[in-house]
């Protein structure tokens, strides 16, 4: 059914009405006048046939009645003509029995003695053919519409839409801004006496016509829907990009906002001010003192924080300054473990997060209690609780929403039961935290297992629940993949959706990366060999174009799956390859690495600690990636890998499942050398991954073509933030649509 594009509507004080434009009702209020411009269809900028029909709605009929005292059809068809065409103002006019013979041309200055005018007719055969026209006036009303008025000896008006003037297109967003303002005064003209009760405009245009329709414009009350609704969105995190990160957590809050203020929305990052005494605290040179503090209540009493603020690439950075904040380490802890503290530093970061939207004149203005709140992972699941029971009972965030995102679900933020009365919570919402530990984890016969679990509480209370990819949305459902809450998330199910994350696509071009010996790109490889021989001699391995080059980028610990690789070293060794592995974690695995060089020199090197010039070299130098991971929410690295043309190799699981296509020789790709991005194994055994392993390094030395086409399906894939961020604005138009969960 073809759609019509209508480019301006004024519509007051009718107490119920409906546009219908095809297959797409559009309900609308409005009373006293009908007003119509600018109906066209919007890509080939020509007219189409179309009706007006108005009746009453007296007796409940919405059909196509007949009776005086029901209402009459009237009929106005335009068809074809020129592209600019403007229909104008239409007022009804009724008979003495109250039906509706006609509609008047009137303008708004005109609408008070309306009813002095003598009724007109837009049957088209009169207007066409009557032989008492005597003149064409034409005439200009206040909304600046142009319009064509016949009128004939007896006084009476009609419109003629054949003869309109045409309109600059460059008018329509004048016109538009009018049309809104008219509708906000509402009540500020009377209509005529014989408006109708309802208006209902009805293509009849030939289907066979349809073009498509690129934007719709709809009223609804007195408000004008935007196809996209701006919004103010409040991130809340542990971390962000550049400021500190510790994994995909600091990437996705460091990369995500900006891309959302970019579509127009107004972004604030609220983070803790990490002070480590080092050089790397000049990041926050560019944060000034907001001049703000505030007392929040918890933890025994109240606690003072200052705001730190910076407006950076169209977002507001906002960090929360308290001496917990400041100290040696990272986000989480230091070389002797988590701090111990953590619960504290968190909830100072989450009543803080809630007052700042309230406090902080950002840009000269609040953004006020009307926001959409991103909660990310434990440490700021006490948002969506506070908003439920402090804030919303008093009518402040009655508006707001909040969606949960879960980067790792196996941290949740658990203490014990009697710290509860720290987090500044009224007790009658305990339930919303309470979580009892099985009897198989509890220490000893007298524990009960009494506990609370913040991130249970935001996923009780928030009004969405994101994941960072598809797979891991699913995973969490699972007894497995649970870590105890999945029962609970397959019971907001309907409200889980998973997105998988982009990446900084400035920052990994290959095309552009300073940090790699020699660039390249999809139309010319030449350079990745280059990277790839200055990645060898940098580690001190034989330079060998044909030697197949892979690499591991991650923490050693048992989550990545590194006592797979451990197990599978000896016999991957045995084949004609260089292994090169980058990271830091579990001291076993450290140590393990350390050994494998000493026993492997020209075949294999570790790197233990954390390097961001290396990770480029390796993903730009190596052939293959490595990614064995048990679990893995989204997975960052085999999207920079894809990226810059290495092949991937990972675990069938999570992100990672979503991201990476086995490559199937058979298939029949648009390049004629299959399909596929890389190789996805299942289960996580030494055999599956040795399996996978052999498949990728017989390709690399067989079947060079086929391996081109597989560097060059992963270079084009989208991993943008743009993309992210549109699904992300899906998802906060849809937390929009209920009121608030809690």
């Amino acid at each position: 059914m073809e759609s019509l594009f209508l480019q301006s509507f004024h519509m007051n004080g009718l107490s119920r009405s409906k546009l219908n434009f095809g297959s797409n009702p559009l309900q609308i209020r409005g009373n006293k006048q009908v007003g119509i411009s600018c109906l066209w269809r919007q890509r080939s900028r020509t007219w189409s046939n179309f009706s007006i029909k108005c009746q009453t709605f007296s007796d409940g009929n919405e059909g196509r009645v007949s009776s005086s005292t029901d209402g009459s059809l009237v009929i106005e068809s335009q068809r074809g003509g020129d592209e600019e065409k403007k229909g104008s103002l239409l007022g009804p006019v009724k008979d003495a029995s109250g039906s509706i013979v006609g509609f008047e041309l009137f303008s708004h200055s005109d609408t008070n003695d309306s009813n002095s005018q003598a009724s007109g007719t837009l049957d088209p055969d009169k207007r066409d053919g009557d032989p008492e026209v005597q003149e064409e006036d034409v005439e200009e009303d206040e909304w600046g519409i142009r319009k064509s008025i016949v009128s004939n000896s007896n006084g009476n008006r009609t419109l003629d839409l054949d003869k309109q003037e045409k309109k600059q297109e460059e008018d329509f967003e004048e016109h538009e801004r009018r049309v809104r303002e008219a509708i906000d005064h509402e009540g500020e003209e009377e209509s005529s006496a014989g408006v109708p009760s309802s208006a209902i405009l009805e293509q009849v245009g030939n289907e066979d016509e349809v073009e498509e329709l690129h934007e719709e414009t709809v009223f609804e009350g007195q408000e004008k829907l935007l196809t996209k609704k701006k919004m103010n969105i409040v991130f809340v995190t542990s971390e962000a990009a550049p400021y500190s990160k510790t994994g995909g957590l600091g990437d996705v809050c460091g990369s995500l906002p900006i891309s959302l203020a970019e579509l127009g929305h107004r972004v604030m990052v609220v983070a803790p001010r990490y002070i480590h005494g080092t050089a790397a605290d000049k990041v926050y040179a560019g944060a000034f003192d907001a001049n703000c503090r505030i007392k929040v209540n918890c933890f025994g009493g109240p606690q003072e924080v200052a705001f730190f603020h910076e407006y950076k690439n169209g977002v507001d950075w906002v960090f929360v300054d308290h001496l917990s904040y400041h100290r040696p380490g990272n986000p989480y802890g230091d070389s002797y473990g988590a701090f111990g503290d953590n619960q504290f530093r968190f909830t100072l970061l989450c009543h803080a997060a809630c007052e700042a939207p309230l406090v902080l004149p950002l840009g000269g203005y609040t953004y006020g209690d009307k926001c959409m709140f991103v909660v990310n992972d434990w440490h700021a699941g006490l948002v969506p609780v506070l908003l439920a029971a402090n804030y919303r009972p008093y009518g402040v965030y009655k508006d707001a929403r909040s969606v949960l995102v879960i980067h790792n679900l196996s941290h949740q933020g658990v203490e014990p039961a009697l710290t509860y009365e720290n987090l500044g919570l009224p007790p009658q919402w305990y339930g919303a935290l309470e979580w009892v530990f099985p009897e198989w984890a509890r220490a000893h016969a007298l524990d009960k297992g009494e506990a609370v679990n913040i991130l249970k509480g935001a996923i009780v209370t928030s009004d969405r629940i994101l994941t960072v990819s598809q797979g891991y949305s699913w995973e969490i459902t699972t007894v497995e993949g649970g870590y105890g809450l999945h029962e609970l998330l397959s019971s907001r199910k309907f409200v889980l959706n998973g997105i998988i994350n982009g990446i900084n696509v400035n920052e990994w071009d290959p095309s552009n990366d300073p940090l790699i010996a020699a660039p390249y790109s999809i139309d010319d490889l030449s350079g990745k060999a280059e990277c790839k021989a200055a990645l060898q001699k940098e580690l001190g391995l034989p330079i060998k174009p044909d030697c197949p080059l892979i690499g591991f980028i991650g923490r050693l610990d048992y989550q990545k799956g590194i006592d797979v690789i451990q197990e599978a070293f000896p016999q991957l060794m045995e084949d004609d390859v260089q292994f090169v592995m980058l990271g830091s974690g579990d001291s076993r695995y450290e140590s393990w690495m350390r050994a494998a060089e000493g026993a492997c020199k020209d075949k294999f090197r570790g790197w233990v600690g954390f390097s961001i010039p290396i990770s480029h070299r390796i993903t730009a130098g190596c052939d293959i990636l490595l990614m064995p991971s048990r679990f893995e929410p989204c997975g960052l690295n085999q999207l920079y890998a894809m990226r810059y043309g290495t092949i991937p190799i990972v675990h069938n699981t999570g992100g990672l499942r979503d991201t990476v296509e086995t490559y199937n020789p058979f298939a029949v790709g648009p390049d004629g050398t299959g399909t596929g991005t890389g190789w996805a194994f299942s289960p996580l055994t030494k055999k599956s991954m040795l399996a996978a392993l052999s498949n990728a390094v017989r390709t690399y030395r067989d079947y060079k073509e086929s391996w081109a086409g597989l560097m060059k399906r992963g270079m084009q894939q989208d991993f943008t933030w743009d993309t992210a961020a549109a699904q992300y604005e899906q998802v906060f138009e849809w937390a929009l649509i209920d009121p608030p969960y809690c």
